[in-house]
């Protein structure tokens, strides 16, 4: 095989292949390869990806040696229907650990995102979620994993964290993981944690945002301030160790922060305040690096969710036999961290993927890697 691409096939190579041998009239590196150049280029569903294969066929034909062709899109369809999600998005993550080394203090946002239109009715089957990990600095996706049926993301977050070497990194998380255990892990595995408070732990909330909201409140500091559109956006963040009060109420592994974090919005005569409250593993003297852990959770909405949706049309692919949802959820993952971090052409994601459909060379850097 020409395919200057090998160490991507590599690390998929392991892929139990579910089909039994009398059916396999195509390799299932071969069917790999195809989809993900496909879904690069801008195929979004299992047609346009045989579209696309039966467009390029010499092209793919001299990397792959081909024999029987491009499959269909039937066999697209069927065969990633049936590969298992888990140990596909096992090695998705062995990939991207070897790509490339996380940043020292690397903040990793980890957030759900539900894919609406992969509900079967007729099936009875839910929209699938997925849960997935997001490093800021190296603008990298870590890995996902697709929430259980009849479950929620709580279940599913230390399933990624275990796939995760996160030694040295900050782990955000929302109010959904919250949680003792799950800080409990993140700890266990060296890393450090700012989650955010709601309900949904008893009275921790309140007691929280009742010393913040009295005279023992320490002064906010402002980091930071945004203007655009007629419209100014200050942040400003709170924070605390002085809490043995509260390690005595709530018994929380590796606490050693709490803070507070305003956004004050000004446009016209209208101003919006909203406060939200952590807990973090993090001391509270170095105000920027909480507040920016604070920030790169927020932010995951336009660095990640957003990107799929518009460039890759995410939320409205209508996907769904059997692991298929999922398991292209992952191609598009891979996608992206190929789109991202190529950055000889400073484009958007969208338009970096019709030069790859347009461009065989500028495919191969693509997929040669990070």
């Amino acid at each position: 095989m020409s395919l200057p691409s090998a160490s991507i096939l590599q690390h998929f190579a392991n892929l139990a292949d579910p089909r039994i041998n009398r059916q396999k009239k195509h390799q299932l590196q071969d069917i790999f390869f195809i989809t993900l150049c496909a879904v690069i280029c801008g195929a979004d569903n299992w047609v346009e990806i045989e579209e696309y294969g039966c467009a390029k066929e010499d092209w793919f034909t001299e990397q792959l040696g081909l024999t029987n062709g491009i499959p269909s899109h039937d066999t697209f369809g069927a065969v990633f229907a049936a590969i298992d999600p888990t140990q596909f998005s096992e090695c998705f993550s062995r990939w991207v650990a070897d790509l490339a080394a996380l940043t020292e203090g690397e903040i990793i946002a980890i957030d759900g995102k539900c894919l609406r239109r992969s509900i079967d009715s007729s099936s009875k089957k839910a929209a699938i979620h997925l849960v997935s990990a997001w490093a800021q600095q190296n603008r990298l996706v870590l890995g996902q994993v697709k929430v259980d049926d009849k479950s929620n993301e709580i279940t599913a977050i230390p399933k990624l964290l275990e796939r995760l070497d996160i030694a040295g990194a900050v782990i955000t998380i929302d109010a959904m993981g919250c949680q003792k255990k799950i800080a409990e892990q993140i700890v266990r595995q060296g890393g450090n944690y700012v989650l955010s408070l709601k309900g949904n732990q008893g009275s921790l909330l309140d007691d929280v945002e009742t010393f913040f909201t009295s005279a023992l409140a320490p002064d906010a500091v402002a980091v930071g301030v945004d203007g655009e559109h007629g419209r100014l956006e200050t942040r400003t963040i709170a924070a605390t160790d002085d809490i043995g009060w509260l390690r005595e109420r709530h018994d929380w592994p590796g606490l050693n922060s709490i803070l507070a974090v305003t956004l004050r919005q000004e446009s016209g005569q209208t101003i919006r305040e909203d406060t939200r409250y952590f807990i973090s593993s993090l001391k509270a003297d170095d105000h920027r690096h909480l507040a920016n852990a604070v920030r790169a959770h927020w932010s995951i909405e336009n660095n990640l969710h957003w990107v799929l949706d518009v460039a890759f049309d995410e939320d409205r692919n209508r996907t769904r036999q059997g692991h298929s949802a999922a398991n292209l959820a992952v191609i598009r993952h891979i996608a992206l961290n190929l789109l991202k971090n190529e950055t000889s052409r400073k484009v958007g994601i969208k338009v970096k993927r019709k030069r790859a459909g347009w461009d065989n060379d500028y495919l191969l850097r693509l997929i040669r890697g990070i």
